[in-house]
């Protein structure tokens, strides 16, 4: 009994003097500068300089670029989305004791956790994941900073593969330093080499760039890194100025983001997560009343009771008897002929949105729409195979047989942007009915290009509110004589995009999925549609 007591004491003992070890000297607050000869000085005097163009600014992504002081958020993204729902819980689990053992250990908890046992090779978060959310937390005035620097250099604490394609493709910065992760038989075993030693000359080519060296922290981080050893002045900014930062705007991104991936559509802080996990059983069993709903009730039925689950929907047509009624030229042609409609794609749902917004069925066709929801879909869908021919004519077999709705995007874009329509809808009909859709999801999102597509109606539903909103323009008309296809598809882009605000743009979805998924979206698309 007294060696159990005096065990206990004893592990009471440590624990106490480990607490107040960390309150003497909380990793948190102290710096520590390998440069004894820098000259410091405060961040706002650095935005009033008039030399940055000639200097070669090194700067701490964490702290001196990003606001939030919290790293927590990106590991997070990458344990869910790189990992699991599982390793995403540990990851919340561990978060107080994150925070009690100071940064540098609990970036090594966080590293271990988020990494441990992902593949090298099939890790695509840091290029299709994150760059989204590291945007949404850059400072307005530490970016116009970094634009009027000349040489730029990025260090952080985090790993390479976390950071790199954020600031050399979205942010253009010349030199990025991070921290490399080391890999076991082609997969991370969660561990992080010593801090990244590289070759100075390599960015400080020129004996007189070597005079002409500031750095740009903050003063809660410590500067023992080696590249700080060569700036001659060091700005630190305070948790004050970074909490007067503003967001960067989006037409401010030295490259817009049009892509990217992952099912979080939140910012994946502790209490946000937390909401999640909570959510999630309720959030599953809606999703389940909801199809049941969608798939098996009548028009009159089904719709006031998705409204009372929380699925929003808002169809707008401002010139009704324009975009119904019939032409001269219909009046010549079979009676069940359909009208054709053509969308921007947002989600798989956009044709359920329409149909149950005209309380009418309509056909809708598809390219790598699952197996899955194909099967579970409450309205008719046709499978296309990417032959021009075959596809047209399969087109307009389902158009002669009623209303035909088509996204000639070919897959989904989440941002207010347009791809490329093909042009194969513009000779089907001589008239086209262009309908605008916009979706806002406030938890997750219902599309994918790297994950399982068969878990997008799901991940839609799962959301608390979703809102679709459908606006069904004024009738164009198709291909003739004097206009070729491509030239009614550049402008029903055109008009959709005045109508949503969208930007139109010349990429496909090959370069879509080049980007987040690094294939063609076509030869995986077997192994996805599960």
């Amino acid at each position: 009994m007294f060696s159990k007591a005096f065990s206990f004491k004893t592990l009471v003992l440590f624990a106490f003097r480990l607490l107040l070890k960390q309150f003497r000297n909380p990793k948190g607050l102290h710096r520590s500068f390998s440069n004894a000869h820098a000259k410091f000085q405060k961040y706002p005097s650095l935005a009033h300089r008039v030399d940055l163009s000639d200097q070669t600014l090194v700067f701490r992504v964490e702290g001196a670029l990003l606001k939030s002081p919290s790293l927590f958020p990106y590991f997070m993204l990458v344990a869910f989305e790189a990992g699991s729902l599982i390793r995403a819980l540990v990851l919340l689990i561990l978060h107080p004791f994150i925070c009690f053992v100071g940064d540098e250990m609990g970036l090594k908890v966080m590293v271990m956790v988020s990494f441990f046992g992902i593949k090298e090779e099939s890790f695509k978060a840091g290029r299709a994941v994150l760059p989204k959310f590291f945007l949404e937390d850059v400072g307005l005035e530490s970016f116009e900073v970094l634009r009027r620097s000349g040489k730029r250099v990025g260090v952080s604490d985090m790993p390479q593969v976390m950071v790199e394609s954020f600031l050399r493709e979205y942010l253009e910065i010349e030199f990025v330093v991070g921290r490399e992760l080391k890999v076991c038989c082609g997969y991370f075993v969660g561990l992080m080499e010593d801090k990244k030693k590289i070759v100075l000359d390599e960015i400080f080519e020129d004996e007189k760039i070597s005079s002409k060296i500031i750095g740009l922290g903050n003063f809660n981080r410590s500067h023992d890194h080696h590249l700080f050893s060569r700036c001659k002045e060091i700005y630190l900014a305070s948790e004050g100025d970074r909490r007067q930062w503003h967001d960067l705007p989006r037409d401010r991104y030295p490259q817009p983001l049009i892509f990217h991936d992952g099912r979080l559509a939140i910012r994946p802080t502790p209490a946000a997560t937390l909401a999640m996990f909570m959510w999630v059983p309720f959030g599953f069993t809606l999703a389940l009343i909801r199809s049941v709903v969608g798939l098996f009730l009548p028009y009159d039925l089904l719709i006031p009771i998705l409204g009372f689950s929380g699925l929003r929907l808002t169809i707008t047509n401002p010139n009704k008897k324009t975009s119904v009624s019939k032409s001269k030229q219909d009046i010549t042609k079979p009676k069940t002929r359909g009208h054709l409609y053509v969308c921007n794609h947002r989600t798989l749902f956009d044709p359920l949105y329409f149909s149950f917004g005209r309380k009418k069925p309509v056909t809708a066709v598809t390219y790598s729409l699952s197996r899955v929801s194909e099967f579970l879909a409450p309205i008719r869908t046709v499978r296309l195979n990417r032959d021009r021919n075959q596809d047209a004519m399969t087109m307009e077999k389902m158009l002669s047989k009623g209303d035909l709705i088509v996204c000639p995007e070919g897959t989904t874009c989440r941002e207010p942007y347009l791809l490329r329509f093909s042009p194969l809808f513009a000779e089907l009909s001589d008239e086209i009915v262009p309908v605008a859709m916009d979706t806002q999801v406030s938890m997750f999102y219902g599309t994918t290009a790297g994950g399982f597509k068969c878990l997008d109606p799901l991940f839609f539903l799962m959301n608390p509110s979703p809102i679709y909103t459908v606006r069904i323009l004024d009738k164009v008309c198709g291909a003739k004589a004097e206009k070729s296809g491509i030239d009614v598809a550049n402008y029903v882009q055109s008009e959709l995009g005045k109508a949503l605000g969208f930007e139109c743009t010349r990429l496909t979805r090959r370069d879509k999925y080049v980007i987040l998924a690094g294939n063609d979206g076509i030869m995986n698309s077997t192994r996805k549609k599960r």
